[in-house]
């Protein structure tokens, strides 16, 4: 089995890797787990007149991985196999689109859990991701 774990460094992201750390411990066999961090791209033109774009990916990379760390060092020494994704771009597309690219079997993620008139307004990340990925998506809050 393998599944997506898309995390943002808040709250949420830890209550759901305890989630998915509990929950894997049940299974007769360890899923394997695709860390994911999707960060919101810089408008670029604005980024590019001031930094190279190298500076630019390196940023996003460093950022990336300073999110993902901590929680695949957490699922590796619980016995789980991990790998770490870094994505740019709008994080419930992005998220859907790595279900497919990665062929995962489910997701896991932290939501906020808004109320519905700032969900209605703001918009979720978690409901773009249920629309979009045509996948089992677990939702911890």
């Amino acid at each position: 089995m393998n599944i997506l774990l898309a995390v943002d460094g808040s709250e949420y992201s830890a209550r759901v890797v305890d989630a998915l750390l509990t929950f894997s411990a049940r299974l007769r066999e360890m899923p394997k787990v695709h860390v994911l961090y999707v960060h919101l791209p810089i408008p670029i033109g604005f980024a590019t007149r001031h930094v190279a774009r190298e500076i630019v990916d390196a940023y996003y990379h460093e950022e990336g991985l300073a999110v993902v760390q901590p929680v695949a060092e957490r699922l590796r020494a619980a016995g789980l196999d991990v790998e770490q994704h870094v994505r740019v771009g709008s994080p419930g597309e992005t998220i859907a689109n790595a279900v497919n690219d990665l062929e995962c079997d489910a997701v896991w993620m932290g939501t906020h859990g808004r109320g519905a008139v700032t969900q209605a307004l703001l918009g979720s990340v978690a409901a773009r991701v249920v629309a979009l990925a045509h996948r089992p998506v677990t939702l911890v809050r």
